[in-house]
């Protein structure tokens, strides 16, 4: 039976490393992939498709859709679509710089490597903010139930699909407000993580309440924040059944439901945006029938 990629639903390591891959050869594409699922176990390197790799193999992934640009009273979010998304994770940060070396010369020269991200543990599980991250995760079985494809005869049974953002904090702006403002902005105090009764309508609390969608928008995030020189954000990682939940989460925060855009743009601003499909696995390795390899 097929079976998830067991490190979507593993605990967050302490550090972290993804690689973003655009495809430079369409013909070497169908042989150097099976070179990646030879070595993907799925925990300390998860994979994703994108929608141009699934086209250039005469594939189709059901659900399988391009980032879709947004643009909200005040708000722009990008679409940059790639290939293949790698996120590698364990180890300690020279360990994982190798290891994605090796990958990249893998991959060559059917991919060509455009973006590599650290990524890091920051406390107990915070954004760079000191705020909590991910209060709303569902656990144990619901998180299985979020993110990862189910149900007997589906041929997508243990794929899981991802959305990938990396977002840019403006720290100096958000430092000069005073903390009852930044806790208004975020819907919690950053002192015991309880959610404020009387924050605003724009709070990110508010915005991205997953049982306040209809359906329910529950999605399983596995973000972590990075940092290079004196800049630094989030890497926003929802794993999901489909793509419904993040696509409404995300509508709504630009404001294109009732022209209230959420407070987190006043202090930071999406740089990318991508879906990738991720495979499940079949007796250890990447399964990759549904892209016919």
């Amino acid at each position: 039976m097929p079976q998830e990629q067991p490190g979507i639903l593993a605990p967050l390591p302490a550090f972290a490393r993804q690689l973003f891959f655009e495809l430079n050869d369409a013909e070497l594409a169908g042989d150097y992939l099976p070179r990646l699922a030879e070595i993907a176990d799925g925990d300390r390197v998860v994979v994703g498709v994108g929608a141009s790799l699934t086209g250039a193999l005469g594939a189709h992934v059901a659900g399988l859709d391009c980032f879709p640009a947004l643009a909200g009273p005040g708000v722009d979010i990008p679409s940059t679509p790639t290939a293949l998304w790698c996120w590698l994770r364990g180890g300690e940060p020279g360990e994982l710089f190798h290891r994605g070396r090796a990958l990249e010369a893998l991959l060559a020269p059917a991919f060509t490597l455009t973006q590599a991200v650290g990524l890091f543990r920051y406390g107990s599980g915070l954004d760079l903010t000191g705020y909590e991250d991910g209060t709303e995760n569902p656990e144990g079985d619901e998180a299985r139930e979020a993110a990862i494809v189910g149900g007997t005869g589906d041929p997508l049974a243990g794929s899981s699909f991802v959305a990938v953002q990396q977002w840019l904090h403006d720290f100096e702006h958000f430092e000069s407000l005073a903390p009852s403002a930044q806790d208004d902005m975020i819907g919690r105090r950053r002192s015991d993580n309880e959610e404020l009764d009387d924050a605003p309508s724009s709070a990110h609390v508010k915005r991205t309440a997953q049982e306040d969608f209809e359906p329910p928008a529950f999605m399983f995030r596995r973000s972590m924040p990075w940092t290079e020189g004196d800049a630094g954000g989030l890497m926003f990682v929802a794993f999901g059944r489909s793509f419904y939940a993040f696509d409404a989460a995300m509508r709504r925060m630009a404001g294109l439901e009732d022209g209230v855009a959420d407070a987190l743009f006043a202090f930071s601003r999406p740089l990318t945006g991508a879906y990738f499909w991720c495979p499940p696995l079949r007796d250890g390795r990447l399964d990759l029938a549904a892209l016919g390899l």
